[in-house]
């Protein structure tokens, strides 16, 4: 009676792009502070010292998720004058990083910039040297968008909240009003009073407000 060798189907060999795709699905999935070398190795079903031949650490797995997604950013090209042309690659970078939550932390804790990260902000520095801004403004522009280039502000306002009982939130209102007016003013005045911020309308206004301050400089 023959029989048959048993065999297992083969498991495709492993490479950095499999290493990075399966580091993005699990921080999309869940965080950035999931990503580490033993996790990520059990999703690919080997073990982590399997991983060390592709990236040297988690330090530099997230720094190639940092360039995949920073290289995914479309380029837009267009004739228009530079403030719009600012604008819309800023815009394509917000929305290409809002699809990975945790890139904004990760790109604002990396220690050294990759070829897609020094790419896209020579590209911004193209668009401001065609417009005809100086060297200096332009070293100066950077520094202001700041966190802005990448599609996102991050903000420091520890305000307090409020408590969900209608009586309690007068009476914390009351107090508050007394030593904070102006605050109060503002949270009870203003066109989203009571209701969620559109941080799409505010992003774009802090953007706006900053081309508009290089266009003066200009």
């Amino acid at each position: 009676m023959s029989t048959r060798a048993r065999t297992t189907p083969a498991r495709a060999a492993l490479d950095t792009a499999k290493v990075v795709g399966a580091g993005m699905a699990r921080a999309d999935s869940d965080g950035l502070a999931s990503v580490t070398m033993r996790a990520v190795a059990a999703d690919l079903g080997v073990t982590p010292m399997a991983l060390y031949n592709h990236v040297a650490s988690r330090e530099q797995l997230i720094d190639a998720m940092v360039e995949h997604v920073v290289a995914g950013i479309p380029h837009v090209v267009s004739l228009t004058p530079w403030d719009t042309a600012l604008r819309e690659r800023i815009l394509a970078a917000r929305s290409t990083i809002n699809a990975h939550p945790w890139a904004w932390a990760a790109i604002e804790t990396r220690t050294a910039a990759g070829p897609a990260v020094l790419a896209y902000m020579d590209s911004l520095m193209s668009i401001l040297f065609a417009g005809g801004l100086s060297p200096d403004l332009i070293h100066d522009g950077m520094h202001l968008l700041s966190t802005r280039m990448w599609g996102f502000t991050r903000d420091v306002l520890p305000t307090p909240a409020l408590p969900t009982d209608p009586a309690a939130q007068a009476l914390a209102l009351r107090a508050f009003s007394q030593d904070y007016p102006s605050i109060v003013r503002m949270v009870t005045t203003a066109s989203v009073a009571g209701g969620e911020c559109d941080t799409q309308a505010e992003f774009e206004f802090a953007l706006d407000v900053i081309i508009e301050g290089l266009r003066r400089r200009a």
